[in-house]
């Protein structure tokens, strides 16, 4: 058995006007759907970026994966390497951070193939990454200063939310909704006087619930520990707020605050330098970018070593990414934390049947062969043609910042 056939449909999937450090989300998130098919008919799903690096990187690697055996795991990324010389990255000059792109591609072309082995083997994929843990995955609800609406159009379901009282409301919509039971607010937006307010407001209606914050990097040191000492005991963990190792590590040694990240540590060879300098406690994976689902496994049990908790990342996907994120997390036996996703944000799909619903804030591992889910062509020609009618082929959250504000300078840190 062999691969036969490669087809990758890149797609746009409505946004919302999000907010962050470097602007706000454009109306469309760009995703690229992966088809492979074996010559026996037997079909792997996977879904990855869709930005013109990532996607140039996947076709110029598919034509080497013809022929391939889809348990040859190993050989898969020689391929790519081989195919990809150079390598390079992802993401665009807007970005924060950036991914290898030989790893991006690896992981991109790794789902589909455990897809199909699982499918062959009648087992779910979380069975090929050592078995479930658990049967229930816990999610945290993702928290988003936001616009109320794209320009030119109405205000959206979620309204707009610039306020600490707003971001209340917000939480609440979501927990009610969907039963979350931590909270993960999007920072470096507000001044930080507003975003600690925001906080200490989140706790006063939601005195149980776990809360984290994550700027981006949005901080300088300065201002990072300042809010540090606001918040002890009040945050469950402390997401990136400052760029770079050093400056984490200064952050870190200021307050018992545990510091977490998925900006500076990004692949295997940084992990040591980050436990030499004490500068992360917790490590976010994300197949995507650390080289796919059974690399992700390994990342858990290097943390697990080193006495560092995990937890996972997210951007904006579909449910392919998100049946993928389920599978890993439920094989990774040290998931210290609630992991993230946008899911809720996103409101289409392109799987058959019913979308993803979160019972008490969990998700579980979808039922049957392989990563559990299947395409629905007409909703993948939907989002098809959203891509084509679409000028956007890249993210650029601060250009699109600035047709709401032509003053707005990305600036990071901001504060």
């Amino acid at each position: 058995m062999c691969v036969a056939e490669i087809h990758l449909t890149p797609v746009a999937i409505p946004d919302k006007p999000l907010l962050n450090c470097k602007g706000v989300h454009q109306p469309y998130a760009l995703r690229t759907v992966i088809e492979v098919i074996c010559d026996d008919g037997t079909v792997g799903l996977g879904e990855s970026y869709g930005s013109i690096k990532a996607l140039d990187g996947l076709r110029r690697a598919a034509p080497a994966l013809i022929g391939l055996d889809p348990f040859h795991l190993h050989e898969l990324k020689s391929r790519v390497i081989a195919a990809l010389p150079g390598g390079g990255g992802i993401n665009a000059k807007s970005a924060v951070a950036d991914h290898k792109l030989t790893d991006v591609v690896t992981s991109a072309f790794e789902v589909p193939c455990l897809d199909i082995q699982g499918k062959l083997l009648g087992r779910p994929v979380a069975d090929l990454l050592g078995g479930a843990v658990r049967s229930g995955v816990p999610f945290s609800a993702y928290l988003f200063f936001k616009f109320a609406a794209h320009i030119g159009e109405a205000s959206d379901e979620w309204g707009e939310v610039l306020t600490p009282d707003a971001m209340v409301g917000e939480a609440r919509k979501m927990v009610e909704t969907y039963g979350f039971r931590s909270l993960k607010l999007k920072g470096g937006v507000l001044h930080p006087g507003l975003e600690i307010e925001t906080i200490l407001k989140l706790r006063e209606a939601f005195p149980n619930h776990p809360l984290r914050i994550d700027p981006n990097g949005g901080w300088t040191v300065e201002t990072a520990i300042n809010i540090a000492h606001k918040l002890e005991n009040v945050l469950e963990y402390l997401e990136d707020p400052v760029i770079g190792m050093d400056q984490m590590a200064k952050v870190a040694a200021a307050t018992p605050i545990p510091l977490a990240t998925n900006m500076i540590v990004l692949e295997f060879d940084q992990i040591a330098e980050a436990f030499r300098t004490n500068a992360v406690k917790i490590v976010l994976s994300d197949h995507h970018y650390w080289g796919g689902l059974r690399a992700s496994t390994h990342l858990g049990k290097i943390c697990e070593t080193l006495g560092l908790g995990v937890s996972m990342h997210s951007n904006s996907h579909l449910g392919i990414t998100l049946a993928a994120m389920i599978h890993v997390a439920a094989a990774t036996p040290n998931l210290s934390f609630d992991c993230d996703t946008h899911y809720p944000w996103t409101g289409v799909d392109v799987i058959e049947g019913e979308p993803f619903a979160f019972r008490a804030g969990k998700l579980d591992l979808p039922i049957g062969p392989g990563l559990g889910v299947s395409l629905d062509r007409q909703k993948l020609a939907v989002l098809s043609a959203h891509y084509e009618e679409t000028a956007m082929k890249e993210r650029d959250d601060t250009a699109y910042m600035k047709l709401f504000d032509p003053a707005y300078e990305r600036r990071v840190p901001r504060w």
